[in-house]
């Protein structure tokens, strides 16, 4: 069953921050990874509160490639510039049938 990770993404230091994205896409691509959503501009809130203006929304096999990826060694070294240089929340769905 495909499992989606969803982000909300406040960048802060957009030099740093694609040091994050110039390693991003072939550590995510070997775990089967898909980007379905990646917002340009601010995520338009209908109803509630919306943690960091921008959205990501990922899509995997299943939960275990998710996680594979999440822990992947190159990953790990990746992550640091997006930590030093954006705050964002993450959350793994399951998604249906």
């Amino acid at each position: 069953m495909s499992t989606y990770m969803i982000a909300q993404i406040d960048i802060r230091d957009p030099a740093e921050y694609q040091k994050y994205l110039d390693g991003f896409l072939p550590v995510f691509e070997r775990h089967g990874g898909r980007l379905l959503v990646t917002s340009r501009v601010e995520t338009e809130v209908l109803e509630g509160a919306w943690a960091h203006p921008r959205t990501v929304v990922m899509a995997f096999p299943d939960t275990a490639r998710a996680r594979a990826w999440y822990a992947d060694p190159d990953y790990r070294r990746l992550k640091k510039h997006r930590l030093a240089s954006a705050e964002a929340n993450l959350v793994l769905v399951e998604g249906i049938g």
